[in-house]
């Protein structure tokens, strides 16, 4: 992850993001027309979910790079439902540059960041989020906490998360009214 203080530039990252598309999914990204909203300080972690980036689809490309597992065996296509969608078109989002979730979101539900009208991350989003800082890194995000993915619902009202437990990427579930000290949503700039 970069420095937190140093502000990347937009169309060096939207060049990033094209080369990523290109080498990890085969996929050509014209991103040349793309809204990326105002960066604030602090979020200099860019993510570009491209149309049709879905949460099944990312998972599966997760299982091609490292090991993963998910609490179901149900397509996350037919039981996740996120506040921001590809389907929609594609999108950009900043959060901030840092392997563990925002530290100033734990104790925090689901819930009561609704309240406090804090927009955090998908699980698309997240799941974007660490192939990317994988083949940048060859490491994993969320090592000693849980980022709470509480931008997106499962069909039964639950919430997702991830984290990397082990040797593994975990998706995995909470209420939301859950709040402990090392589940964390990533507060999102749109």
């Amino acid at each position: 992850m970069c420095d937190e203080n140093r502000e990347p530039m937009k169309e060096n990252l939207l060049e990033d993001w094209h080369i990523f598309y290109q080498r990890v999914f085969g996929i050509e990204a014209d991103l040349s027309k793309l809204r990326v909203p105002e960066q604030r300080k602090g979020f200099g972690r860019l993510i570009v979910v491209l149309l049709e980036m879905t949460p099944e689809c990312l998972f599966q490309k997760c299982k091609e790079l490292f090991p993963c597992w998910k609490w179901t065996d149900q397509n996350l296509d037919e039981i996740v439902k996120s506040e921001r969608a590809s389907r929609n078109g594609t999108y950009a989002v900043w959060f901030r540059d840092r392997v563990e979730a925002d530290e100033e979101f734990k104790n925090l539900s689901v819930n009561q960041l609704k309240k406090q009208n804090i927009p955090g991350i998908t699980l698309e989003e997240r799941l974007l989020m660490d192939i990317k800082y994988f083949k940048e890194t060859g490491k994993h995000l969320d090592i000693r906490n849980v980022t709470l993915c509480s931008g997106s619902r499962y069909s039964d009202g639950n919430v997702p998360d991830m984290n990397w437990l082990i040797d593994r990427l975990c998706v995995e579930w909470d209420d939301p009214d859950d709040c402990y000290s090392y589940l964390r949503t990533r507060e999102a700039v749109l």
